[in-house]
């Protein structure tokens, strides 16, 4: 999979675009694929675009770094001078030919302000001393405090001006250490990050130097055999270029896992398959292997093969415990409750602590009596969602009641069948909905392809084609969202082809943001388009489904915050740190203002608690809402003043209950909700350089003038209740209620 099938929404969420960049010709290219390979294998968790400027036509000269590289990305340009003007990117590390790469540049992509440079000490000849940024030593360039003017300055002849200019940011002569600065064969030093040579790299007395060049000279094979054997975690991006190369010239069964695991965290399990099956057989001695073909043939719905591996996997006492969980989640998926609950009963057996199998013991337990008499089939709704249980995200319990809300005050399993969205719909759960009046598939970002994956429809419904097809009930999808993140890599053909017979069987489509919509018909055909509507999530206008329930009689002074941590890398990128510690500037000056807590939807949302204790001395009381009632997330949400939010429904349930909200924005869908409301400024990238100060500055706002913002609150429902009320009004009249 190429870099280019990833969803770049950045100027969405405002996510950082970082670059490394080089000014040289082909005749340098031995020396920049020295470079690059320094790079990967010193950095083997980072992968950011390669832009290499050159002055030569476009041609094949560079084909040796795309070997190298899956983000090499080559530009014409005239001079070095160009990196002041790269168009697309937000962070410029300037590097040169002349440069190899010996240690860790995090501090260099954590760097957010002004032109970073070393000002390195230049010599007269006379014992005179100045200090000046050489015309082709690092630079670390952020594009927006460089304006037009200021870029012509920098870019003259003589090489960047920085000596008076306010953008210089000092950077440690470490990472742009020269080589003229080791006399005499002396070692280089154990901390220097970038060793820049300053005459030939084999010129007497560089002895230690020209060897620390060397070892990134090597064969194409060498490098990918030295990038796989590196310890620690490595960027997918980066394994997936290397390794499979390396599998076709030194196949063994571990390089052939690596190869798989990569493929499966990309969603390429296909591949995976096709990668592992061949080499693992049906041998007891990889159980790992076994267990991880087991996952991708499930993600593909090939459930036989796939019971049949992990069965093998769980032969292995080190393995047992995963793969008997996986085995649970299969028996479930296929509808096979007792198999679930007997698979996840031996992986406790195997490891009484095992929390996956415990989860699903718990899940796939007998239930007791049903609490009253279900309806006849005919007089039901069914709803197809995601039922969260246990500990899972509060946003995904309080969802589904919300939708069933829109159709009948009763929301139980007397009016409702419900059919778990990733369990598979066979002929056997086609019957029961075709038994129904009607279909309700909603709400929540169910166009997704990660979560839980099925190789049917390759979003969240594990409905093959045919059965869709053959759905003779009405059918609607409600208040949907397409919940990719920015860069996350999504294989769309098998998706787009299912979504063509879900839209073209639907009486009712509606997504609840116009991202959203805008998305989904990219992927439709010309003449499907118009069919996908607008139809916001139902937790968003809770005040109007049940008037009076969920408006506080009184406001606590209490500030809610909650952030999110799953798919952390694609959220934050480079920026986590900054952003910890600009939310604890914030959450200081908030402090003196209100009691500020944390709302976690998840247990995880709580690391965020304990990372900002560790690093900033901060401390937030919890409000755990996975452990919560729908009633008593509501509660909580409603008489709190304000509501600081990273996850979609961490905004949308306050919002719902009138409570004044700011979004931390780092997926698109945070800001596609506030767009469609025309409140733009009620989100902030979680990427913003001044996000502590901008934070402080409307949170404060709103707390000033609470009645007001309230009143803003109230005004947005009003038109997301006028489009709900009128899609209610026509499903009504689809499912032939009165």
């Amino acid at each position: 999979m190429t870099h280019s099938l990833a969803d770049d929404r950045s100027t969405v969420t405002g996510r950082r675009r970082i670059a490394f960049a080089v000014h040289a010709d082909s005749d340098r290219l031995p020396a920049l694929a020295t470079l690059l390979r320094s790079l990967v294998l010193t950095n083997p968790g980072v992968c950011e675009d390669f832009v290499v400027l050159h002055a030569e036509p476009a041609g094949s000269s560079f084909d040796a770094l795309h070997r190298l590289h899956p983000r090499v990305v080559t530009r014409r340009a005239e001079s070095r001078a160009d990196l002041f003007r790269l168009e697309g990117y937000d962070t410029v590390i300037a590097l040169s030919p002349d440069m190899v790469v010996l240690g860790d540049l995090g501090e260099l992509l954590r760097m957010r302000h002004g032109v970073g440079a070393v000002q390195q000490a230049l010599y007269d000849g006379e014992g005179g001393e100045r200090h000046a940024v050489l015309p082709g030593g690092l630079l670390v360039i952020q594009r927006t405090d460089v304006d037009d003017a200021l870029a012509a300055r920098l870019s003259g002849d003589g090489g960047p001006d920085l000596s008076s200019a306010d953008v210089l940011v000092p950077v440690d002569a470490r990472y742009d250490f020269l080589t003229h600065r080791l006399p005499g064969d002396s070692p280089v030093p154990a901390n220097v990050a970038v060793l820049h040579f300053t005459g030939p790299s084999d010129a007497p007395g560089d002895g230690p130097a020209a060897e620390a060049r060397r070892r990134f000279e090597m064969s194409d094979e060498e490098f990918r055999a030295a990038y796989c054997a590196l310890p620690g975690d490595k960027h997918a991006g980066l394994l997936a270029h290397c390794a499979p190369p390396l599998l076709e010239s030194r196949p063994s069964l571990g390089l052939a896992r690596t190869v798989a695991d990569v493929y499966r965290r990309q969603g390429r399990y296909d591949e995976a398959v096709d990668v592992l099956a061949p080499v693992v057989g049906d041998r007891l001695d990889a159980p790992r292997c076994q267990e991880t073909l087991g996952v991708c043939l499930m993600a593909l719905s090939r459930y036989a093969e796939a019971e049949a591996h992990l069965l093998l996997a769980a032969a292995s006492p080190d393995v047992a415990p995963r793969a008997f969980a996986q085995l649970a989640r299969l028996a479930w998926l296929c509808g096979r409750k007792e198999d679930a609950h007997a698979y996840a009963r031996e992986g406790l057996d195997a490891d009484p602590t095992d929390a996956g199998c415990h989860s699903w013991y718990v899940r796939t337990r007998p239930a007791g009596p049903a609490p009253e008499e279900p309806d006849a089939a005919a007089h039901q709704l069914a709803h197809v969602a995601l039922f969260a249980e246990g500990q899972e995200n509060a946003g995904d319990k309080v969802l589904p009641e919300a939708v069933r809300m829109c159709f009948d005050a009763d929301t139980g399993p007397r009016r409702w069948y419900q059919q778990p969205v990733h369990r598979l719909v066979d002929e056997a759960a086609l019957e029961q909905l075709n038994a129904r009046r009607g279909v309700i598939v909603g709400g929540g970002g169910l166009f997704l392809p990660d979560t839980s994956p099925n190789g049917n429809s390759h979003w969240q419904w594990n409905v093959p084609d045919e059965l869709l097809a053959r759905i003779t009930t009405p059918l609607a999808v409600f208040a949907v969202g397409y919940n990719v993140f920015d860069g996350q890599l999504y294989r769309r053909s098998r998706f787009a082809e299912s979504l063509r017979v879900l839209v073209e069987r639907s009486a009712f489509f509606g997504l609840r943001n116009h991202g959203s919509i805008e998305r989904v018909r990219e992927l439709l055909p010309e003449e499907l388009r118009d069919r996908v509507r607008y139809q916001p999530c139902p937790t968003t206008v809770a005040r109007y489904l049940a008037p009076g329930r969920f408006d506080p009689a009184e406001r606590s002074e209490t500030v809610l915050v909650n952030c999110a941590y799953d798919r952390a890398g694609l959220r934050f990128g480079n920026d986590y740190g900054h952003f910890l510690a600009q939310m604890a500037t914030a959450l200081r000056e908030l402090r003196d203002r209100a009691d500020v807590r944390y709302a976690a939807h998840m247990p995880a949302d709580e690391r965020f608690v304990h990372d900002l204790r560790r690093e900033h001395g901060l401390t937030l009381p919890v409000e755990q809402l996975y452990d919560m009632s729908n009633d008593g997330i509501r509660e909580l949400y409603g008489r709190s003043r304000l509501v600081i939010g990273m996850r979609g429904h961490a905004g949308m349930i306050p919002f719902g209950c009138g409570t004044p909200i700011l979004s931390l924005v780092s997926h698109p869908k945070l800001a596609y909700f506030l767009s469609d409301i025309g409140r733009e400024e009620w989100g902030l990238s979680v990427h913003d350089r001044e996000l502590g100060s901008r934070l402080t500055e409307r949170a404060t706002a709103i707390l000033d003038d609470h009645a007001t913002a309230v009143a803003e609150v109230h005004d947005a429902q009003k038109l997301l209740w006028e489009t709900t009320r009128s899609n209610i009004d026509e499903l009504r009249k689809t499912f032939g209620q009165a």
